[in-house]
């Protein structure tokens, strides 16, 4: 292992936010779900060993903040020792779950293992909805004990509702019942359209105009609050944008994901790219990060074509999400056709266009299912 990042003209500096995804198993069944839509078996999960030894290679590295997610990461048995191995490393922890499985035992185990912070997710703002998306009964009410649960242990209460266009029109209902649930921060987020949520993309994608009413009933909602009640944040797709975002604020410059079976990844979506990625069961994280190929490939600009290449803007955008770029034209060089600039813009409309007329079935989240690349 080396000491020392090598000589690169694009190095970045430490990662700092590592997300561990430590399952892909899951009680649910979200179409809208990120996950890969092939997602292996479970024979193939890090172990116990492996993933102390990330953890504390990152930590090693100046990696601050970590989000154990998955899947459902309750379902590791291992996860509060995990949980306070990385307290005692000194990293701000976060829990990141449907709630299912979180009993009273289990939430006070990991407030013991010194668990910083829960990220509680609902699919709907009633049973019926939510239990439909999430294609599991009684989840709904599992959900409520567990916020319940989240309070009477003094975390602080953060809440991601995610947005469909099964679910967008009752915006107004899903925030009461974050007052009600006493909500700190909540996340209204539209779905991001990765994995499973791309296969079932033309279901869930909300039109421009349900964003804009909802964006509306949001800012309506925060005005009769006058700074009182839950910090609610909206986030919108960006197939309706003209600029792409700043993904992960730079390829390898921020963030590093650990999948179930190792890959070392600079985004949660980028196995699906043509690149060979490293695995940390074989090399470092420190080799990983610094030295690797599929790391150093989108760093700087170098690799820009036009119009990213003599862009103005990308500093600021790096040219928009490699994923995206290969998802909707096939190069993952190519500018993010969510840009005005590129000359494959008119695939958003295209896309938006799409989603009012599905041409295939909603298909729920399972990893007994097996889809051919050639449907993704």
């Amino acid at each position: 292992m080396s000491d020392t990042p090598s000589a690169n003209p694009n190095q970045p500096g430490p990662p700092l936010w590592l997300l561990a995804e430590l399952t892909y198993e899951c009680p649910l069944h979200c179409p809208y779900c990120s996950n890969p839509v092939n997602l292996g078996s479970r024979e193939q999960e890090c172990d116990t060993e492996t993933w102390l030894k990330v953890l504390s290679d990152a930590r090693e590295m100046g990696a601050v903040q970590l989000g154990f997610s998955g899947g459902e990461p309750l379902l590791r048995k291992d996860l509060e020792q995990l949980v306070a191995h990385a307290s005692g490393l000194g990293y701000y922890t976060n829990l990141i779950t449907s709630g299912i499985g979180l009993t009273e035992k289990r939430i006070a185990a990991l407030r013991e293992a010194g668990l910083d912070h829960i990220q509680l997710s609902f699919q709907a703002a009633n049973a019926d909805a939510n239990d439909l998306i999430g294609n599991k009964r009684h989840s709904f009410e599992q959900k409520l004990k567990v916020a319940k649960l989240v309070k009477q242990y003094e975390y602080p209460m953060v809440l991601n509702f995610c947005l469909t266009a099964q679910n967008i029109h009752q915006i107004e209902e899903v925030m009461a019942l974050c007052c009600e649930l006493e909500g700190d921060y909540v996340e209204l987020a539209t779905v991001q359209y990765y994995g499973w949520a791309y296969l079932n993309r033309d279901h869930l994608l909300p039109t421009q105009a349900q964003l804009i009413e909802a964006e509306a009933k949001v800012n309506a909602f925060r005005e009769k609050q006058q700074g009182k009640g839950p910090h609610f944040i909206f986030v919108t797709p960006d197939y309706y944008e003209e600029r792409p975002k700043a993904c992960m604020n730079g390829w390898g410059t921020t963030f590093l994901t650990v999948a179930p079976d190792g890959s070392a990844l600079p985004c949660h979506s980028a196995k699906i790219l043509p690149l060979t990625f490293p695995n940390v069961k074989e090399k470092s994280v420190r080799d990983i990060w610094f030295d690797d190929f599929s790391f150093n490939h989108f760093r700087g600009y170098e690799w820009m074509q036009g119009p990213c290449k003599t862009c103005d803007e990308k500093e600021k955008d790096f040219g928009g999400c490699r994923c995206q770029a290969y998802m909707l034209t096939g190069d993952m060089y190519k500018t993010d056709p969510v840009c005005a600039k590129s000359p494959d813009h008119h695939l958003m409309a295209e896309a938006a266009a799409k989603s009012q007329t599905p041409q295939r079935e909603l298909v729920y989240r399972d990893p007994k299912v097996t889809i051919p690349i050639t449907e993704i």
